[in-house]
């Protein structure tokens, strides 16, 4: 379900039955002269977009401002727009602030720019993994009081790890490919990996007559297919079920 077409008694639904909210999280960046600079956050929207014909989730408006970097081609011309670190945090606190106030307890980013590097961190997921751990210590501070983990009724709390209750659950960022499923599909820039994916997601996106063959990078993309690309979709469509934990409509 779309969040900004929810009305407040679906809101309450999804909280009082902690539907997973996810934020599709991503860039715009140059991408090769045959595919869209909107790729990497649009991959994530259109896979959320299947997700949400089979589970009960709700979608937030993207966010396709993350910190793109100039390090494929500069951003003349080309279009890639570079928002920093220090900017993404803060916006990144509030949302996630906000969400927590509505009553959230289920939040969830899901990111495909620079995920090869997840476990690491890139400065677009790292901002919002900050902001996240940031902003829950900071709401349980303020909703039980200075010293809520040393009181008492905490005394089960690793017990509540291991249960999935944690409230360091509440929110989670998660890579569209894990670095598990990259060995079972290409992971690249603007390659065959890439522009399957579009293919298959979003057709639009691409126009393999404009393909450069020139930039390494995109050498791969001449043999992209649709039916690769849906490869790759079932893929991530079986982590994101496990990774949102959804159900079923």
């Amino acid at each position: 379900m779309r969040y900004e077409l929810m009305l407040p008694h679906q809101i309450r639904q999804a909280i009082a039955e902690n539907w997973p909210v996810v934020l599709p999280l991503g860039v715009l960046e140059y991408h090769g002269e045959h595919m869209a600079v909107g790729m990497d956050t649009l991959v994530v929207i259109k896979v959320l977009d299947r997700l949400e014909t089979e589970m009960n989730i709700v979608i937030l408006p993207p966010f396709y401002y993350g910190a793109a970097s100039y390090a494929v081609e500069p951003p003349e011309g080309n279009g890639s727009v570079q928002v920093e670190q220090t900017t993404l945090a803060p916006f990144a606190g509030d949302l996630f602030r906000s969400l927590l106030r509505i009553g959230f307890r289920n939040i969830h980013f899901v990111i495909h720019h620079q995920s090869e590097n997840f476990a690491v961190g890139m400065p677009t997921d790292l901002s919002f993994k900050f902001a996240a751990r940031q902003v829950i210590f900071q709401f349980l501070e303020e909703q039980r009081g200075r010293g809520w983990w040393g009181d008492r009724a905490m005394a089960d709390y690793y017990a509540q790890q291991s249960g999935g209750s944690d409230p360091f659950n509440w929110i989670k960022g998660h890579p569209l490919l894990t670095a598990e499923l990259i060995q079972h599909y290409p992971f690249d820039h603007a390659g065959i990996g890439e522009t399957s994916l579009m293919m298959a997601l979003c057709p639009e996106a691409v126009d393999m007559t404009k393909l450069d063959k020139s930039r390494w990078y995109t050498e791969s993309a001449k043999d992209a297919s649709a039916a690769l690309g849906e490869q790759g979709v079932a893929l991530m469509l079986e982590h994101m079920r496990q990774a949102l934990g959804a159900k079923s409509v």
